[in-house]
């Protein structure tokens, strides 16, 4: 028996390109996952102001937001990028870092401009994802982690956001050097996902991530 019997799941973002990360890390269980964008293209669902002061709390009102307005089982999910030196910022400012309505490159300016002085050993960080699923009948929430440093300049072609300066000394690479296959691999979204739906897959069995 498991806990999520359908095929589709609502993605609560509006985001294209966490979208593709995640219709990808769901496809490996033969889910379907529907974006905001895919069921709303004309943005009659409005956005959902990001209150909370925790990842999980963001997650949470995203996902119950967006289920209270459609009556679908609803995936959200909130990332920070948590820099040891700068006392865990940007954390739960990450996608806002350098401003309401801000770019990917404007962040990441700004990131290594408040880094420009500080060497190798001290630009130590975390990226680090709360995913929440929402059903109506339960709340389930996951996490995950990945170590890595802050280069001191972009290095890669692919990803987004802060992946072009995020190097995770376990691979070799920054994230923006990994294919989508690769990141879905390594990412900290791809560990919260991944354990997000083997809570789906079971019985029920309240933990710590249950509420």
């Amino acid at each position: 028996m498991r806990m999520f019997k359908g095929n589709e799941i609502l993605l609560a973002t509006r985001n294209s390109d966490k979208a593709l990360e995640l219709k990808a890390l769901l496809h490996e269980y033969e889910i379907e996952g529907i974006a905001l964008n895919d069921l709303d293209p004309q943005n009659s669902i409005p956005d959902v102001e990001e209150i909370g002061s925790t990842l999980q709390e963001n997650a949470f009102i995203k996902a119950r937001k967006i289920f209270s307005v459609t009556g679908r089982p609803t995936i959200a999910d909130d990332t920070g990028l948590e820099v040891d030196i700068l006392g865990g910022a940007p954390g739960v400012f990450s996608a806002r870092y350098a401003g309401k309505g801000c770019s990917y490159e404007d962040n990441v300016k700004k990131l290594l401009s408040e880094l420009s002085d500080t060497p190798a050993k001290h630009r130590t960080a975390r990226f680090r994802t709360v995913a929440c699923y929402v059903d109506g009948d339960q709340e389930l929430w996951t996490e995950g982690v990945v170590e890595g440093v802050i280069t001191e300049k972009p290095i890669g072609d692919y990803g987004f956001g802060y992946d072009p300066v995020f190097y995770i000394p376990e691979c070799e690479k920054t994230y923006a050097q990994l294919s989508h296959e690769e990141k879905n691999k390594w990412s900290h979204r791809g560990k919260a996902m991944r354990k997000l739906v083997a809570l789906l897959y079971q019985d029920f069995v309240p933990t710590e991530h249950s509420f």
